[in-house]
């Protein structure tokens, strides 16, 4: 059986849902479209303000730059004054020819440096000396002349000699000082190359220009026209100083590009053209998917009322086993709603904990194509705790492609069924164990009624030869204690029958004061051999301060002895080598009960309960009978205690029983309560 699987698409749950407005759903397909065109246009505009943004944050680096190249422009001048006053100050007590100002160590700096050349004046401004010899004595502004062309206009710097001007005249450019003055010139356009950072000119074109854009210097050499304005961005700041009326304007080497250049125009037209034919496509395409779509609203709204009137669950999983899809009487059947279960993977919460790892075995066969096709039976958890039956049946669920995807499930719930079957098997079985437990209990009572005279004959014997090897004067010490051992052992068996008989006699047990602690020590030595043999230890832990207990001794020495041999032979299946342990313990609990509990380290109880080991027939050994515990519980519970079992902390099986502290008046009410004891059998409660 093959299942096509298009209601619990995505495509499908989409159409299940509302549909939108239709003036909206019209317009649909137009949407790209404009989403397009949004964002071409915020593209521009941000390719806009990118571009101002960097031209202003240029501007500002320009600005910057040019205040620190003027400040250094400035202050290379204001150290060429000083070195200019401080040869003034000099000429005083110089001889007044060409050599002294020649050997003059301001003189030598300074032509070796920037100045090109050195007069001294008289007061009528006549040239006393002059350095070099063949250069133009530069105060004559009218004539304008040039040293060298490469250099461009050259600038000068004047100092009166006398100290008094000096200080009365700061200014180093005024040629109206009265008195002996000396002019230095120099070449602003060396002044550039030599105090300008290289990173500087080539990042901008340094040049000296004047009030009427003249341009005085440059610092590649260049001699260039102002650039036009728009084109590159340009900033000039005053010099002043030694250079009157001169500007330091820095210039772009290149203008940059309009900002519309940046944006691949040929791209975003392209963009356009793409997604104005795919706007084209798509409105022919939503018009198909329109018309299909009614189809399938119609199919998909069909196929849901008929899957949620079914009485059976129905389920779709993937190939990883994620519920897919999963209807309503599925739901109704684990108890928790669809939008809780879809997309779950294995384990599922609706698998019982203690069979979680089965169940996960099973789906994987499922999910591999193993399972059987007739179906299979497995139990599953209700969301309120309690436990159904169901029958699985699996199928390839396949997509419209005709792949498979996954598998899809039918589940039906036979937890009434069952219960039905389990019900009847119950009755049957209760009358069986009813007709075992008669005969049992019969059975039972004719040994213990056979089994006292042949006890009494012993210990009479016994009683006999002790007393003629006493009389014979015996001394073998070991002879004598083993007799008397005898004589003691067959004296307890006889009470242990008599015990026996009166309890399937529906007699109460002759409870009295019993020490706990004497109990335990003599079950545990009646099987110290056994524990020897089987390399089993046995630790007690009774504190001496236990209260009496008020119980038959006999009987809950045989409880005892039943739960450490169980213990016992459990132990013996761990591999040698390994500890095998056994530790009584006993503790006062609160309402007037001692708690006695025999732990051991064995493989434990493997997921059994107590109601289901004290089953009457139920045994785990393949030679067991399956009524120790059962008497076991009996025996406890007619002693008005309770009998439990479960995990032990040394990871093997714990067995607990509890007894009722003895009071000095219970003995009066425990004789008139003869109904307590088990009715027919032992393993009756």
């Amino acid at each position: 059986m093959r299942s096509s699987f298009d209601t619990s698409s995505p495509a499908a749950a989409a159409l299940l849902r509302p549909a939108l407005p239709a003036a909206l759903r019209r317009g649909l397909w137009a949407w790209p479209l404009l989403l397009s065109l949004l964002f071409v246009s915020g593209v521009v505009l941000w390719a806009y303000r990118t571009s101002q943004a960097e031209r202003e944050e240029s501007h500002h680096t320009m600005i910057s730059d040019a205040l620190s190249a003027e400040a250094q422009l400035r202050a290379r001048l204001d150290l060429e004054a000083v070195h200019l006053r401080a040869l003034a100050a000099q000429l005083r007590r110089m001889p007044r020819n060409r050599q002294a100002l020649a050997a003059n160590p301001e003189v030598e700096a300074g032509l070796r440096g920037l100045w090109l050349s050195v007069t001294w004046l008289d007061v009528d401004n006549r040239i006393v000396a002059h350095l070099p010899a063949q250069s133009v004595p530069p105060f004559d502004l009218k004539r304008a002349t040039r040293e060298d062309e490469r250099d461009g206009l050259s600038a000068h710097l004047v100092a009166p000699v006398d100290p008094a001007l000096a200080e009365a005249v700061p200014d180093t450019n005024r040629f109206d000082v009265a008195g002996e003055k000396v002019v230095v010139r120099f070449s602003p356009t060396a002044l550039l190359k030599r105090d300008t950072p290289w990173w500087l000119t080539r990042r901008y074109e340094v040049q000296l220009v004047d009030g009427s854009d003249q341009v005085i210097a440059s610092a590649d050499g260049l001699v260039r026209a102002p650039a036009a304005a728009g084109l590159r961005d340009s900033y000039r700041v005053l010099v002043g100083g030694g250079l009157p009326g001169v500007y330091l304007q820095l210039t772009e080497r290149e203008a940059p590009p309009p900002w519309w250049q940046g944006v691949p125009l040929v791209l975003v037209g392209g963009f356009l053209l793409l997604i104005g034919g795919a706007t084209l496509l798509l409105r022919r395409q939503m018009r198909q998917v329109s018309a299909a779509e009614a189809a399938w609203r119609t199919e998909v709204a069909w196929r849901g009322a008929m899957e949620d009137s079914a009485l059976v669950g129905l389920r779709a999983r993937d190939a990883d086993g994620r519920l897919l899809y999963v209807n309503r009487t599925f739901c109704e059947m684990v108890g928790r709603p669809a939008e809780e279960l879809l997309g779950l993977k294995p384990p599922m919460p609706y698998w019982p904990p203690e069979s979680a790892g089965e169940a996960m075995q099973r789906s994987r066969r499922g999910l591999a194509g193993l399972a059987p096709r007739e179906g299979y039976e497995a139990e599953w958890r209700h969301a309120d705790g309690h436990r159904i039956e169901v029958m699985v049946f699996e199928s390839p669920l396949v997509d419209a492609r005709g792949q498979q995807i996954g598998w899809m499930g039918s589940i039906i719930d036979i937890t009434t069924r069952k219960r039905l079957e389990e019900r009847e098997r119950h009755q049957a079985e209760a009358l069986a164990h009813q007709a075992r437990l008669t005969t049992l209990g019969e059975v039972a009572s004719a040994l213990a009624h056979q089994l006292n005279q042949p006890l009494t004959a012993v210990a009479g014997y016994n009683a006999g030869v002790l007393r003629r090897l006493e009389q014979a004067g015996c001394d073998d010490a070991m002879v004598m204690q083993a007799l008397r051992r005898q004589g003691e052992q067959a004296a307890e068996a006889g009470r242990i029958v008599r015990r026996i008989r009166e309890f399937l006699t529906r007699r109460a047990p002759q409870r009295e004061p019993a020490v706990l602690r004497e109990i335990v020590q003599q079950a545990v030595g009646l099987l110290q051999r056994d524990f020897q043999r089987q390399q089993v230890r046995v630790s007690l832990d009774l504190p001496a301060t236990l209260p009496k207990v008020q119980a038959d001794p006999v009987l809950i020495e045989q409880v005892l002895i039943n739960l450490l041999r169980n213990a016992a032979d459990e132990l013996v299946q761990r591999p040698p080598g390994l500890a095998r342990q056994i530790i009584v313990s006993g503790t006062e609990t609160a309402g007037g009960f001692v708690r006695l509990d025999v732990d051991d380290n064995g493989p434990g109880l493997a997921g059994r309960t107590a109601e289901q080991l004290t089953t009457p027939f139920y045994s785990t050994k393949p030679e067991g009978m399956g009524m120790g515990l059962a008497i076991c519980r009996s025996v406890i519970e007619v002693h008005h205690g309770a009998f439990d079992a479960g995990v032990s902390p040394l990871g093997g099986a714990r067995f607990s029983c509890s007894l009722p502290v003895w009071q000095d008046t219970a003995g009066a009410a425990d004789t008139g309560e003869p109904d307590d004891t088990p009715d027919g059998a032992p393993g009756r409660r």
